[in-house]
């Protein structure tokens, strides 16, 4: 369920220190630490000498020292120290795993190490541009990370579990076209023109009265995904909208649990931290509804021993589908081939992008 040669989000840049992080992603343990140097390390949460895991110890002169029986682990994974012996075991030696630092994220690559190519990190540079300012947090959301694409891919639910800050009936009422790009990407977009402004838009806009909207879910297997949604009043141009780009990253941990980092780009009111703590505050509180649904989803589906979804198919379930198969083609073709990548593509293009004026 898995696709293994890709790079996966393993956390914030500005999170990691000299200090431990202790995570599991697609069932491995980890842990992730920067040295004094600056460099990010991530290696197997695993002591070789025991097998306790390395993040009961602690850091010590950039070497992780084992909270056992104290023998010490260089940036290398080699045995830098054992206490009370003069000779290191070459054996003992702790695995690595690539890593890469990028648009304010770090990236962990599971598969074959020898093809971790930095350049097939996904283009998320909205993340750290100056063009665009973005409110971030994290969920850990017990449930199958398939689930929260589907979720992202239909976003009719939106009308529904969204009611206090994206939600209208205009979302589940309005017809979607679908298109896969290049065997790697599902959008889904759907126009929302002359409605009522939902409560998170009003925000945006400082604006209640009538508003054309549209928004396109963006989905790139197997687990990145952005809804870009532009909102402007009516009587404004289009090519003035306000945009938002929310990115959510989806790692895996378990087969049932999922690390979803996210991020809030906007093209608007840069410097307003007052509108980038709102934002945070109002998406932070739509994905801890949507965690809520999709937990319940999760143990319904393990009591009835993971049936295949959707049981009965409606119109909106076409994106996720296409998501399903995407994903489905790209593990058969890494069953196939067990180093092959799969590069990745453009998820939105910003020479469209206006800045639109203070309102």
């Amino acid at each position: 369920m898995w696709i293994k040669n890709c790079w996966y989000v393993a956390g914030f840049s500005a999170e990691i220190g000299q200090t431990l992080t202790a995570r599991k992603f697609l069932n491995q343990a980890v842990i992730l630490w920067r040295t004094s140097a600056g460099n990010v390390v991530i290696m197997e949460d695993r002591c070789p000498h025991r097998l306790v895991p390395l993040s009961l110890g602690t850091l010590v002169k950039d070497q992780v020292q084992c909270g056992y029986h104290g023998l010490r682990f260089d940036e290398k994974g080699a045995c830098a120290h054992v206490p009370g012996q003069e000779t290191l075991p070459k054996s003992c030696q702790v695995k690595l795993f690539p890593v890469a630092e990028r648009h304010s994220l770090v990236w962990i690559w599971l598969g074959e190490a020898d093809i971790a190519d930095k350049a097939l990190i996904p283009d998320l540079h909205w993340m750290d541009s100056p063009d665009w300012t973005v409110s971030r947090g994290y969920l850990r959301i017990n449930a199958d990370y398939r689930l929260l694409n589907d979720n992202l891919l239909d976003l009719s639910h939106e009308t529904y579990v969204h009611k206090e800050t994206i939600g209208s009936g205009a979302v589940a009422d309005s017809p979607v076209t679908v298109t896969v790009d290049g065997g790697r990407v599902v959008r889904v977009h759907r126009e929302m023109p002359n409605i009522d402004p939902p409560p998170l838009f009003a925000l945006v806009l400082n604006h209640t009265g009538k508003i054309n909207r549209w928004q396109v879910a963006i989905h790139m297997a197997p687990g990145i995904n952005m809804t870009e949604a532009g909102v402007h009043p009516v009587e404004t141009d289009r090519a003035l909208a306000h945009i938002i780009r929310p990115l959510h990253l989806l790692t895996p941990e378990t087969e049932h649990s999922t690390h979803y980092f996210w991020g809030v780009p906007r093209n608007f009111r840069l410097d307003d931290a007052e509108l980038t703590v709102q934002l945070q505050k109002g998406v932070a509180h739509t994905f801890d509804e949507d965690r809520d649904f999709l937990e319940i989803q999760d143990r319904c589906l393990q009591a009835e021993g993971m049936p295949s979804i959707p049981q009965t198919a409606v119109k909106v379930d076409v994106g996720p589908v296409q998501g399903r198969r995407l994903l489905a083609a790209l593990l058969q073709r890494e069953k196939e081939d067990p180093r092959a990548v799969h590069p990745p593509v453009a998820l939105a293009d910003d020479s469209r992008v206006t800045m639109p004026p203070a309102l």
